[in-house]
């Protein structure tokens, strides 16, 4: 797994570690083989992901994650190099108002939107309750596998 991360907003190593365990397992459970998949990810401010959110989904308001994915159908992932997944772009201060908010860790929280961003890569939504439940256990067997559960 490559991710690639501006320089400037570079996580530590241990969360950078933790979210690419993460989603090692997520593309990993759908069979794509986790060593040809690229990934960008973007940590942004309050303000950044606001514009973002009203530009690419029509609404003005901070979000915590935000996911772009390369592919509308795993169907079109290519057969042989490297896999463009995506990108990820989280607010790392809406993150850690929710850690606290939630009463878990700020690695928790960022881990487990990164994890949640793949899974929309992956094509997983929670528009509709089935869904959301199916994208909900696939999130938390990945973060109990990694040692960050509730």
């Amino acid at each position: 797994m490559n991710i690639i991360c501006d320089q400037e907003r570079m996580p530590g190593e241990r969360l950078l570690s933790k979210m690419e365990e993460g989603a090692v397992f997520c593309v990993e459970s759908e069979g794509i083989p986790s060593d040809r998949v690229e990934v960008s990810l973007t940590f942004v401010s309050p303000e950044e992901i606001q514009e973002l959110n009203s530009i690419y989904r029509g609404v003005d308001k901070v979000t915590d994650v935000l996911s772009f994915p390369q592919y509308e159908d795993l169907n079109q992932l290519p057969a042989e190099g490297e896999i463009p997944l995506g990108d990820v772009v989280i607010c790392t201060q809406q993150a850690l108002l929710q850690a606290d908010e939630f009463g878990h860790s700020n690695e928790r929280e960022l881990v487990y939107l990164f994890v949640h961003s793949i899974c929309h890569l992956l094509g997983y939504d929670h528009m509709e309750e089935a869904d959301k439940q199916e994208m909900r256990a696939k999130e938390e067997a990945v973060m109990s596998k990694i040692s960050l559960e509730r």
